[in-house]
């Protein structure tokens, strides 16, 4: 006996893959030799076993092996691209797929792809050196390289200088740190910084920082050309003259200047980023070799006496003691200080995120962003250390310019020998003449150079810093603005979520930032936004750090960042540095940069979008709510603190509007509420997922904070105790139970009035209070909403659910196989006023899912506990329960709606000779217990025996179920003789307090009133519900309740 596997070649062009697989098959008995088995050969398309038998395997289809050997997939790239949800992936086979032979798909478990748009033209990705590195270098040895190290060096002195170095690059540090681990948690797409904050912290934090960040780009954008505008004029001023202008030498010949760069630098974007690419690599060339000249220069010395004149003396230690200590004076009408001159220097380190602005265009942004930015900070700090210390050593603060003044030591002055008569001082002496002073490292911004071997080289990198900053900027703050429309967290800005080409380059976004960054322009003087650009990314800074401590300390399965050299602890620091840093240097700025980050926070809260980003706030949600909820566990119950935590079973809620109101009525917000839903299976998981989401739409929409569980079962009895069994966690679990009223008890089959009689008693074995609820026009309006045809349960099949009081005849526990609860009135409603406008609020307009306005009845109907109620609540405390009768009516006149109802209380009197002294008893015992009523009525008759005519109907209500001798009909579902005879008391009694409501009760608004015991064994279903129809028939609303026999009041502090 021998074995074989045919194989089927496949054809390479005919769309099959390298590995193919084809269907085995087993033969028995001698089998002809193959060419191929004969051969040994060995193709890309054929592989031989350890049998010399060739092995072909097929990849073409997503899930490999499984249209042959097995339905199971194999790990897959593909099957983890989906972030929505860990419910959403839908590429991998289902368990249902995997389990069931016969199982067919139906539409929503269909495999597809997310379709792709097709883009036209060459698509650009960068590597981590030219994407990242290169970009950071570039913003880094920005303006403040040229215009502003020299001037730091003078203000602060050597020491301070280089602690202001050390302290900036600190922040760098720590926040790229963080950003790396961030940025290595997962795929970051376009955005950069907002992608990264607005993942990890949530929608609020990343919408605020985002926008934030996109407006400080578009002011970066204006500080760089600010500056590219001052080095140009002192360029001009240099060469051609110091009357060399094109207006005014200043603040307009900088607006004018700025505004034509300003133009070629957006012509460039639009251009394309590979162009971008090309003249940044040129101009980093460029800056590198104006660096270059810089040392080069210091090293030779001053080469005339001209340049001894302005300050450069050439590298010496003397001049390095000079200028180790601060010399804080003025600038441009400003005070400054250590923190002050922190702030202007700042914005030089800020370029860490050029390249994580890009995130979208690079090729790998996990590998790119860590190691460009960690080695483009490494270089730069280099060069800022060792920059400020040749410059403090080669450079004097002050220095007249007058080659005159070289040889004049005295200094109280000399008088010039050339007849002009004029006083000569030292001419590093300005002290009272700082106004002839036009030189030095405090008062030039051309030191740089005057410091090097040949100045033009040191303009032409100055410009190349200026405008490659400014380009980088350019480019990234429209992308952070793409991505933040592309999220939708602001209304009216989705506008410039398109892009355009192959890179889906955001041409709308360069032109609103060239407007803010051209306004900036405006302003023409550069500290002042230099100040605002430093507050914003500090704010920026902050917040990164604060997202990879928060993720962190979460220590969610989720945060497993591939850069493994953070700290949360770091992060935390480098968080609060930012923020202290922010209110030192300048607290006016970082004041208002922080009240509108708040502002933004709030506004995108109070929004309440609808995504779902996984992130740490988020995980911070369960961690909290778990603490809580263990905390809670431990908690003995009170009576003090005693709360209605309720379980509603309500069914889909939309169904039953009134019914989920009045419970929410109870709860509001401060207690449990959880909404039952007994579904008749089976159901699959997805569909019960649709329909929990459903359901919690509904919920949110009608503002009702409430949960939602559905249970599957065969029985609306057993799913409605596992819900009372099962609901809830630890102590945050219910304590009371309420069902809507059973209308059709009398027509419907008599297991489901079992059915629901057992759910009452079921109750009230699990130690659970029971409330129901009747209203004249019934609970359930499923069938005035319509069934949803698109709704999962009737996709489903299912055949139950967990059915309420309805108007028609509606049952709690119906098993008909179109059960129209199957779809609750879930759609969104819509809203109309009168005006024609749709509208949210309280006077909606219902209509159902055909689009059809309902009945101003009905929709008056659904609201009734919505609208504001007036009149009396009566509460018939008729049997001491613990005080739940007393205490439910209480909680709701403190809800705005029953705020105007009073509290009527109805008591009965043991004898009728005690009227007045159970009248005293019970106002007395309502004050204690510190409740408000307005009248306490004693009943004394109440054993009287009813009207024949009550007793009539009664006897008419009850005749159906009535058993004869020869009927064959269990006794749970009828009504016996001898049961109506060992509860005639009882049965009387029920009949007179019918006749005593009606009279006291008929106009109240809410009638509240014991409900009857069920006892075990001595009164079945259809004499109980018999009870309960004749007490609440014609009558306002009308809620029925027993406690647990547990106090839930007390009088004592």
């Amino acid at each position: 006996m021998s074995k074989s596997v045919e194989m089927d070649q496949l054809d390479p062009e005919s769309g099959g893959s390298r590995f193919q697989v084809a269907r085995a098959s087993v033969q028995f008995g001698p089998q002809p030799v193959r060419e191929s088995e004969t051969t040994g050969g060995f193709s890309p398309d054929s592989n031989s076993n350890s049998h010399g038998r060739p092995s072909i395997y097929e990849t073409k289809y997503l899930r490999s092996l499984r249209h042959y050997l097995t339905r199971d997939a194999l790990p897959r790239e593909t099957h983890y691209r989906n972030l929505g949800s860990i419910a959403e992936g839908r590429l991998r086979p289902t368990i249902d797929e995997l389990r069931d032979e016969n199982y067919v798909k139906d539409a929503g478990d269909a495999e597809a792809d997310a379709d792709q748009t097709e883009l036209k033209g060459k698509v650009i990705k960068f590597g981590w050196i030219e994407g990242v590195y290169m970009r950071c270098l570039l913003n880094i040895w920005g303006v403040m390289l040229f215009l502003r190290l020299t001037w730091v060096v003078g203000e602060a002195g050597i020491v301070e200088a280089l602690a202001i170095i050390c302290a900036a690059n600190m922040v760098t540090v720590i926040t790229t740190i963080s950003m790396s681990a961030v940025a290595t948690n997962g795929q970051i797409k376009g955005g950069g910084i907002y992608y990264m904050i607005s993942r990890s912290l949530g929608p609020e934090f990343g919408a605020s920082i985002g926008l934030l960040f996109t407006v400080s780009n578009s002011v970066a954008v204006a500080m760089y050309v600010v500056g590219f505008c001052s080095s140009f004029s002192d360029m001009l001023r240099e060469y051609a003259g110091e009357d060399a202008m094109i207006v005014d030498g200043g603040v307009n010949d900088a607006r004018i200047i700025g505004s034509v760069a300003m133009v070629l630098i957006l012509a460039l974007a639009i251009v394309g980023m590979d162009w971008v690419t090309r003249v940044q690599l040129l101009l980093l060339f460029l800056l590198i070799a104006s660096q270059v000249d810089f040392v080069v220069g210091c090293f030779m010395g001053p080469q005339d006496d001209t340049e001894k004149a302005q300050g450069f003396e050439g590298l010496s230690f003397d001049l390095l003691k000079e200028n180790a200590w601060n010399d804080y004076r003025p600038f441009e009408g400003i005070d400054y200080n250590f923190f002050s001159v922190f702030g202007v220097f700042f914005p030089a380190v800020t370029g860490i995120v050029a390249g994580a602005n890009l995130s979208g265009d690079l090729k790998d942004p996990a590998e790119a962003i860590p190691k460009g930015t960690l080695l483009a900070i490494l270089t730069t700090f280099c060069t800022y250390i060792v920059y400020p210390i040749m410059i403090a050593a080669a450079a004097k603060r002050y220095a007249s310019g007058d080659i005159r003044e070289l040889n004049v030591t005295d200094p109280n002055g000399e008088m010039s020998m050339d007849g002009k008569n004029e006083t000569l001082y030292p001419v590093y002496n300005c002290t009272g003449r700082i106004d002839d002073c036009d030189y030095g490292t405090q008062i030039s911004s051309q030191v740089m150079g005057l410091l090097s071997a040949w100045a033009p080289l040191i303009y032409a990198g100055c410009f190349a810093a200026t405008l490659s900053s400014a380009i980088a900027s350019l480019v990234g703050a429209p992308r952070v603005l793409q991505a933040l429309a592309k999220d939708k967290l602001y209304p009216y800005i989705h506008f410039f979520a398109k892009g355009y080409g192959a890179n889906q380059d955001p041409f709308r976004g360069y032109v609103i930032v060239f407007i803010v960054a051209e306004c900036c322009v405006l302003i023409g003087q550069l500290n002042p936004i230099a100040n605002l650009s430093s507050e914003v990314f500090l704010a920026a800074y902050a917040l990164i750090n604060l997202s990879c401590f928060h993720a962190s300390l979460l220590k969610s399965p989720g945060w497993r960042p591939v850069f493994k050299y953070y700290n949360a602890w770091v992060s935390l620091l480098g968080a609060i540095i930012c923020m202290v840093v922010m209110f030192l240097c300048d607290a006016i700025i970082g004041t208002v940069v922080l009240v509108i980050t708040l502002l933004l926070y709030l506004f995108v809260s109070y929004r309440k979008l609808d995504v779902n980003w996984g992130s740490t706030t988020q995980a911070q949600t369960y961690v909290t709510a778990l603490g809580f909820m263990q905390r809670l566990n431990q908690v003995r119950d009170h009576v003090k603190n005693y709360r209605p935590q309720v379980l509603v079973l309500s069914g889909m809620p939309g169904d039953r509007p009134p019914l989920v109101d009045f419970a929410n009525a109870l709860t509001k917000n401060l207690s449990l509420l959880i909404c039952g839903h007994v579904v008749k299976g089976p159901i699959t998981p997805r569909a019960k997922s649709a329909i929990q989401n459903q359901a919690n739409a509904w919920l949110q929409r009608h503002k009702v904070r409430a949960f939602y569980s559905v249970i599957e079962d065969q029985s609306y009895e057993h799913g409605a105790v596992a819900l009372m069994q099962l609901a809830g966690l630890g102590n945050l679990k219910p304590n009371m139970t309420l069902m809507g009223y059973k209308n059709d008890w009398r027509t419907c089959p008599r297991d489901e009035v079992q059915q629901y009689f057992s759910c009452v008693n079921e109750a009230l074995d699990n130690y659970l209070a029971v409330a129901i609820l009747r209203v004249k026009n019934g609970l359930d309006f499923s069938a005035e909403m319509g069934e949803d045809p698109n709704s999962p349960l009737h996709k489903s099949n299912t055949s139950t659910s967990l059915k309420g009081d309805g108007a028609n005849g509606s049952d709690e526990g119906s098993d008909e196989p179109n059960d129209r609860s199957a779809t609750s009135g879930d759609a969104t409603p819509r809203v109309t006023t009168v005006d024609g406008k749709k509208k949210n609020g309280e006077e909606e307009l219902y209509v159902s899912r055909t689009g059809e306005p309902l009945p101003a009845q009905v929709v008056e109907n659904l609201t009734q506990f919505r609208s504001k109620q007036k009149g009396f609540i009566d509460v018939w405390w008729l049997y001491d329960d613990g005080g739940l009768t007393l205490l439910l009516p209480y909680i709701l006149t403190s809800r705005s709606q029953w705020a105007d109802c009073k509290l009527r209380v109805f008591a009965l009197a043991n004898k009728r000779g005690e009227l007045d002294t159970e009248k005293r008893s019970m106002a007395a015992l309502l004050s204690k217990f510190r409740i408000d009523y307005s009248d306490v009525i004693v009943i004394d008759d109440v054993t009287k025996k009813a009207e024949q005519s009550t007793r009539d109907t009664f006897n008419e209500m009850i005749a159906p179920f009535k058993k004869d001798d020869e009927s064959d009909i269990p006794d749970e579902i009828s009504v016996t003789d001898s049961e109506l005879l060992a509860n005639k008391d009882k049965t009387n009694r029920h009949l007179r307090l019918h006749e005593l409501v009606q009279q006291h009760s008929k106009d109240s608004s809410l009638v509240v009133m014991t409900l009857p015991m069920t006892r075990k064994g001595t009164v079945h279903a259809p004499l109980y519900m018999a009870w309960l129809e004749m007490m609440t028939k014609d009558m306002p609303p009308f809620l029925m309740i027993r406690g647990n026999q547990t106090s839930v009041l007390t009088f004592y502090s």
